[in-house]
C-alpha cells in the first residue's frame, strides 16, 4: 500500500514538472515571435505641407477718413437748419446758423463809417478800419456751422430755436471714401514695415472673409504705452470695403512681411543618405526616390524637391531613445519615436510674427505605425 501511494505522488509530481516546462517552453515561444515580429514592423512618415506665415499682428478699431465734428464756434439761438443726419454735403455749405442780427449791424455800421474815411481821413486810418472789418466779417461767419470736405452727415442732434454755447457738439461729418487705423507695431518690428506692405483685416461683422489693406505711413519716434512697452504707431488704409464695415468697427489683421511660403515638411529620419545623396524609400512600393532637403528645426527638414506632400515613407532611421523617454516609450499610451516637433504653431527658426498653418497628410510628418 505504502509503495503505490508512493508512486501516485512521482506520477503527480512528473505530471507537474512536464506542465511547467511547457508553459516555460510557450511563453518563451511567444515572446520570441513577438520581439522577432515587433523588429520588423516598420514605421511610417507622411509628408505633410505646411504654410508658413511672416506677418506682424494687429488689432485696433478702423475710423472714417476724414471726421469733423460740427461745433458751434460762439454762443447763440440757432435760426436754422439746413440738413438731417443722412444728407451728402459739399465742402463749405452751411449747416445750421446762429443769430447773427448783431454781427450783421456792427458789420453795416462799420463799413458806412469807412466810407466817409475814405473820404476826409487819413490813409492809415482807412488802413485800420480794414483790419478791423476782417474782424467782424469773422464774427459774422463764427455764427454759422459749414461742412469743412465731401461728406455724409453721420449723426446731427440739434432744431431751430436751441441756445448753444461755443464748442457745443451737435453732430458729426464724415467722409468714408476710404478707412484707415492706427496700429501699435512693436520696436523689434519696425524695421520690417515698409509703406505699401498689404494689411489682412478680420471684422467680426464679416467672418471668415477678410478685407485688404495697406501700411501708409509710420512716424519716427515711439513711444511708451501704459503696459512700459515701445511700440510705433502706424498707419494703415483700406480703399475697398464691404457696406457692412463702419467706421469705428474692430478689427484684428495680419500686416504681411512677405508673401506666404508653403513647405513641403518631413520628419528627418525617414530620410536616408548614400554616399551624402539623400533619399527616401515610398511605402506603397517600396521605391526609392532622391529628394533634396534642408534642416527645418531640431527633428524635421524640408523637402526642395523629390516629394509634394502626403507621401507615405518608411523610416530610415530611429530616433535616439534614452533616460526618462525611454522608459516613458515602454508604458502604455507612451509616445512614438519621432513624435517629438514644433509647438506654438511657429516654423522652427522663425522671427517674431512668424507662424505656420499645417495642411495634407498627418500633421508635421509624424510616424505612424501600420494598421493604425
Amino acid at each position: 500500500m505504502e509503495r503505490k501511494r508512493k508512486k501516485r505522488s512521482f506520477f503527480k509530481a512528473f505530471f507537474i514538472i512536464i506542465f511547467i516546462l511547457a508553459l516555460t517552453g510557450g511563453g518563451l515561444f511567444a515572446a520570441r515571435k513577438f520581439f522577432a515580429e515587433k523588429k520588423t514592423e516598420k514605421t511610417i512618415y507622411v509628408v505633410s505641407k505646411e504654410v508658413y506665415e511672416n506677418v506682424i499682428e494687429v488689432s485696433g478699431t478702423v475710423a472714417a477718413a476724414k471726421e469733423q465734428k460740427l461745433q458751434a464756434l460762439s454762443s447763440g439761438t440757432v435760426t436754422a437748419v439746413y440738413v438731417k443726419a443722412g444728407d451728402k454735403v459739399k465742402a463749405g455749405d452751411v449747416i445750421l446758423q446762429l443769430d447773427d442780427t448783431d454781427q450783421v449791424y456792427n458789420l453795416a455800421k462799420h463799413d458806412f463809417s469807412m466810407t466817409t474815411t475814405r473820404i476826409s481821413g487819413a490813409a492809415r486810418e482807412v488802413k485800420l478800419m480794414e483790419t478791423e472789418r476782417l474782424a467782424l466779417l469773422r464774427k459774422v461767419s463764427d455764427r454759422k456751422v459749414t461742412a469743412t470736405f465731401d461728406g455724409v452727415i453721420a449723426a446731427l442732434d440739434v432744431a431751430v430755436g436751441d441756445s448753444l454755447e461755443a464748442k457745443d457738439n451737435v453732430g458729426t461729418l464724415v467722409n468714408t471714401d476710404y478707412l484707415t487705423a492706427e496700429v501699435e507695431v512693436a520696436e523689434t518690428d519696425v524695421s520690417k514695415l515698409v509703406v505699401g506692405q498689404p494689411v489682412d483685416f478680420t471684422f467680426s461683422v464679416y467672418k471668415d472673409r477678410t478685407v485688404k489693406g495697406y501700411v501708409v505711413s509710420w512716424p519716427a519716434i515711439g513711444e511708451v504705452t501704459s503696459r512700459g512697452a515701445t511700440v510705433v504707431k502706424a498707419k494703415i488704409r483700406i480703399d475697398e470695403y464691404p457696406p457692412e464695415i463702419l467706421p469705428n468697427f474692430s478689427f484684428t489683421g495680419k500686416i504681411q512681411i512677405s508673401p506666404p511660403e508653403e513647405n513641403v515638411i518631413l520628419s528627418r529620419y525617414a530620410v536616408g543618405y548614400d554616399n551624402g545623396a539623400a533619399f527616401v524609400v515610398l511605402a506603397k512600393t517600396n521605391e526609392r526616390r532622391a529628394v533634396t532637403v534642408k534642416n527645418y528645426g531640431k527633428d524635421y527638414v524640408k523637402v526642395l524637391s523629390g516629394l509634394e506632400g502626403g507621401e507615405a515613407l518608411i523610416a530610415q532611421s530611429e530616433p535616439p531613445v534614452s533616460g526618462w523617454n525611454r522608459n516613458r516609450s515602454a508604458m502604455p499610451g507612451g509616445a512614438m519615436p519621432g513624435m517629438g516637433g514644433m509647438s506654438g504653431g511657429k516654423m522652427p527658426g522663425s522671427g517674431s510674427g512668424g507662424s505656420s498653418k499645417g495642411s495634407g497628410g498627418v500633421p508635421g510628418g509624424m510616424p505612424r505605425m501600420p494598421g493604425k
